[in-house]
């Protein structure tokens, strides 16, 4: 009976393919066989022949401002506004421009100008708000992109087309995708964090999905490791009561061993990644303490990023953590903060959020260049799109600004960038771009070029064809490039 076929018991189509062509399983074994148990390494090179040309950037941290920073408030003055504030702005500027449902029918377009005035800093006399002081004092550092735009109109679909490339969930994160074309250069982190936070008013019920940093169709090795802002930084971390970290390392070495032969039999990549999560997992033990012992820290050192910034689950925090992560060798930092959604609430917690992040942002800036960082550190601040030049709510008093993809700020910092710029521009109304468009793609395509990677060249084969992060579209924003 036991050598009939079994119509019941059908071999899966991984098993099928590894047992056609096993030698990719027992490779993979020989390598990990190479690595003995605590002195296993977590590097993992890169692909053949990349980075594809030098790369400027060595490491990235994207400052992701989750809700739509407003930029007719921040970042693209414009006078014009400031004498027509009330009046509807013409239908020749608007035209037939996507946006949300809540104002799309609207019969009214109040035009509401910036509720801050604007100032110019630095030597290069950069035009920013008041609002963001710490922002001004880096001006001469940084290059102001007012050109951004996106399709998104709402805040999942705009998050996930900058993160993954698409507005449906399912593709891999720009973070996975450099980890699965770099490789990392830590043995004791993940090459990929993420950390997240939300405005201190907690007035934004904004959700960070975990596709966000996922590794899509990727092995699930490249997907971000997301930090809690609460209890543990990484939950089950430690070792159980009575549990010694040599019996612990002597238990993970059998169950390598098992996983080994497994991987072996049916060259599944999922048990390759089990395999490196055990052992991150181990040297994570006493890396992840250091990381957050702030002791070595200088007081002005900590001060510079403000009040909150040994407040645990703060953007202040996060920002220190961050140069942290960098400094030992993470590849891709991911900050997420919620609470830029102004429909109602304008013109109280906009300068609150300002508060909040712009300080710590810009500190995260000085701290990387005082140390040497900042010319390989690539360092993006931004959000899924800007707000309404016209005012949302009671047209004779609006109190808001509705989602707007059509136009938005954002800025951007070393790795490669040329300092005390600003690229593209809009009209008098913060409407339409009027020079250098920089869709989502094209920031995308000039991200991965500072990173050393020709963004038409990194593809995964998926479902019958080849995908990347750009899909089929992007060009390099050589105007922004030092």
């Amino acid at each position: 009976m036991n050598d009939e076929w079994n119509p019941m018991v059908l071999p899966s189509r991984k098993e099928m393919l590894a047992t056609m062509g096993g030698g990719l399983g027992i490779a993979a074994l020989a390598t990990l066989a190479g690595r003995s148990g605590a002195a296993s390494s977590g590097t993992v090179a890169g692909l053949p022949g990349l980075p594809h040309h030098p790369a400027r950037a060595k490491r990235v941290v994207v400052l992701w401002q989750g809700g739509g920073p407003s930029h007719v408030d921040l970042f693209d003055d414009k006078p014009v506004m400031r004498k027509t504030a009330g009046k509807d702005i013409p239908e020749s500027v608007r035209g037939a421009t996507r946006l949300s449902t809540m104002s799309s029918g609207y019969a009214k377009w109040p035009c509401l100008p910036s509720i801050k005035p604007f100032k110019r800093y630095g030597k290069s006399g950069l035009s920013l708000s008041e609002m963001l002081p710490g922002v001004g004092s880096i001006a001469d550092d940084i290059c102001v992109v007012r050109s951004m735009n996106t399709e998104a109109v709402n805040h999942a679909p705009g998050v996930t087309f900058f993160m993954t490339g698409a507005q449906v969930p399912g593709r891999p994160s720009m973070g996975a995708w450099l980890s699965y074309g770099l490789g990392c250069e830590t043995d004791n982190l993940p090459t990929f964090v993420v950390m997240t936070s939300s405005d201190s008013g907690k007035t934004c019920g904004q959700l960070f999905f975990d596709y966000y940093w996922g590794s899509g169709f990727l092995p699930s090795r490249f997907q971000g490791v997301r930090f809690r802002n609460t209890g543990d930084l990484v939950p089950y971390l430690a070792n159980p009561a009575g549990v010694s970290p040599q019996a612990r390392r002597a238990l993970l070495d059998d169950i390598r061993d098992l996983n080994g032969a497994r991987l072996a039999e049916n060259a599944d990549p999922e048990i390759e990644t089990r395999i490196a999560q055990y052992e991150m997992a181990f040297r994570m033990q006493s890396s992840v303490p250091d990381l957050v012992d702030f002791s070595t820290e200088t007081r002005r050192g900590v001060e510079r990023y403000g009040p909150d910034a040994l407040k645990k689950g703060t953007f202040a925090n996060n920002c220190l953590i961050a140069r942290r992560l960098l400094e030992r060798g993470v590849r891709f930092v991911q900050l997420m903060h919620s609470g830029w959604d102004q429909h109602g609430n304008l013109h109280t917690q906009l300068e609150n959020q300002c508060r909040d992040t712009e300080g710590p942002s810009a500190a995260l800036v000085m701290d990387l260049k005082e140390r040497g960082m900042l010319d390989d550190t690539l360092v993006v601040w931004g959000g899924e799109f800007g707000r309404t030049p016209f005012g949302q709510g009671d047209p004779a008093n609006p109190r808001g600004r509705d989602h707007f993809g059509r136009a938005y700020s954002w800025w951007l910092a070393g790795g490669g960038i040329k300092p005390g710029t600003t690229w593209g521009a809009t009209d008098d109304f913060a409407w339409n771009i009027v020079r250098d468009k920089v869709h989502v793609h094209d920031m995308q395509a000039t991200m991965l070029h500072l990173c050393g990677i020709n963004h038409e060249r990194l593809t995964f084969r998926y479902q019958g064809r080849q995908y990347r992060l750009t899909d089929i579209h992007g060009s390099v924003v050589r105007g922004i490039l030092a």
